[in-house]
């Protein structure tokens, strides 16, 4: 008799899907949870439903209890106020007591990760499992011929890591990290705190594998980057006024509620994640010369990938390319160590290819790897966002136009006649910023002109400068007649005008045309 009941209580466990009872309940939100759910025992395994074009969804391990991210237990003792800073509402949050067994301090837990335990010289070996791991995670980006090739009389492909879904490369290292993290760490969450690419590809991408993920910025991050986060499906938070305030805030937080704080850092994991872009250049791109890379002070991008092609093909050269305003790379590569921190006085233009040097891995593997490393003007870098917007129709940062920047500026003549693929590995620009860039770069490329024409008050004299300027299919963009200030006599007039043109041939020919008709005429240079 109880061997039957046996029998048939276990066919019906058998029979029974644990996935049912899920399905009928409301959509889990990683952060929150109703009140009603918290005494539930959470013996049902997590559905992911992510898919995969190969092998698969990604799994990190095997799947056992939904992770309960931050449940009301957690949050009854996390106090909330709202202060204004600069005309800025802040939401800051802070840790008042400790009678939680889960927000004790995680420095005495035996299993706690420390990503320093990763710094380890890499090998080809260890990118090539970070692609298998990563390959149903990020988008295998396409890497172009370009137009922009014969007028720069080389083979240009263009490698858009700026169509990831957060826009840049850095989701390859970030998706790795997260990945490679142990369960309890994945249950506890992870923080950042910065306003950078990393910061949204590790909200991203933890969001989507059930991961709590904190992002802490300061009040002075644009609303479009905080919106971005939020939108991913991380929890942000703005504290402090500078980058350095936000970071001491989320070092704190994560010691205190045994989150990992995560940053880019030279680590084996995060450099490996991101060398698997030197592997698919290498696949996509056959009988290659030479790869260029962006440098400056994050320079894993060009040591992870520099590892990559060098084991494929010694002979592949591996180029580096950093601003002239901050040269990090190339001073801490001169010292032999890294160089000085100016992370916290740069300009968002330069977010992500500024900060402070990664440590002695990344300069190793960059040493003994890459064959090169430039420096180009902030004007190389504006023309070459403008060429990727006309001809490639690509909207890019200054990281993703740095690369194609060298090129530009004639700083490799050595690739004349050769096939060379070019990074283009960040599409994300703010609105005002992109607007300000454009307009700038239409300048330096002389295809905004200003000038100033004295002119006779009588009628018809302006109209005869405008007949001249459509004549000359020269686009006026602005125009501006002054009296009161003039020097001359009574009756003359100055006006100013700003117009647009094709190229710089263009430019000249107009100027000439301007200056044998008004010989006062003053060309405002640039």
């Amino acid at each position: 008799m109880n061997f039957a009941a046996q029998f048939f209580y276990s066919r019906g466990i058998r029979n029974h899907d644990p996935r049912e009872r899920f399905e009928e309940e409301e959509e889990y939100d990683p952060f929150w949870q109703r009140d009603e759910r918290r005494g539930r025992k959470l013996d049902a395994p997590a559905h992911y439903d992510h898919h995969c074009f190969k092998d698969g969804p990604i799994r990190n391990g095997v799947i056992g209890q939904r992770p309960p991210s931050i449940n009301p237990e957690r949050l009854k003792d996390f106090g909330e106020e709202d202060s204004f800073n600069g005309g800025v509402k802040t939401w800051e949050m802070k840790i008042v007591s400790h009678n939680e067994e889960l927000l004790r301090d995680s420095a005495s837990r035996p299993d706690r990760i420390s990503l320093a335990a990763y710094n380890k010289y890499i090998r080809f070996e260890d990118i090539s499992a970070a692609a298998f791991k990563i390959q149903c995670g990020v988008q295998k980006t396409p890497c172009m011929y370009s137009r922009l090739s014969k007028q720069y009389g080389m083979d240009l492909y263009l490698k858009k890591e700026f169509l990831q879904y957060t826009g840049s490369v850095k989701e390859r290292g970030a998706l790795y990290l997260l990945t490679s993290l142990q369960q309890e760490q994945q249950r506890k969450g992870v923080i950042v705190a910065s306003d950078n690419n990393f910061s949204m590809a590790v909200a991203y991408h933890a969001s989507e594998h059930r991961i709590p993920v904190f992002v802490i910025m300061s009040t002075s991050t644009s609303p479009a980057r905080v919106k971005v986060c939020r939108d991913y499906g991380a929890m942000v938070i703005s504290y402090g006024t500078s980058a350095r305030d936000a970071q001491l805030h989320a070092r704190r937080l994560a010691q205190e509620n045994g989150y990992l704080y995560l940053e880019e850092e030279d680590n084996a994991v995060y450099l490996s994640g991101l060398g698997t872009m030197g592997m698919e250049v290498y696949e996509q791109v056959p009988k290659l010369d030479a790869v260029i890379f962006p440098a400056g002070a994050h320079c894993g991008l060009l040591a992870g990938s520099a590892v990559a092609l060098k084991h494929l093909n010694p002979s592949i050269s591996v180029i580096g390319v950093e601003s002239e305003g901050f040269p990090v790379l190339q001073q801490s590569l001169n010292i032999g160590q890294p160089g000085e921190d100016r992370s916290q006085s740069i300009q968002p233009f330069y977010r992500d290819v500024s900060g402070p040097c990664f440590a002695s891995n990344s300069l190793q593997l960059t040493e003994k790897f890459v064959d090169k490393v430039v420096s180009v003007r902030e004007e190389d870098i504006l023309v070459s966002m403008l060429r990727l917007l006309e001809v490639e129709r690509a909207t890019v940062d200054a990281e993703g136009a740095i690369g194609l920047a060298a090129v530009l500026a004639g700083k490799l003549p050595e690739l004349k006649g050769k096939r060379v693929a070019v990074a283009v590995c960040s599409g994300n620009l703010e609105l005002p910023l992109m607007r300000q860039c454009i307009d700038r770069a239409l300048t330096i490329d002389n295809r905004v002109c200003k000038f100033s024409i004295l002119v006779s008050s009588s009628l018809g004299d302006v109209s005869k400068l405008l007949e001249i300027l459509a004549r000359e299919e020269a686009r006026v963009l602005d125009i501006k007649q002054e009296h009161a200030y003039i020097t001359s006599d009574l009756f003359t007039s100055e006006v100013t005008c700003i117009v647009e043109t094709r190229d710089k041939i263009h430019t000249a020919q107009l100027r000439n045309i301007l200056t044998d008709r008004y010989p006062l005429m003053t060309w405002m240079e640039r």
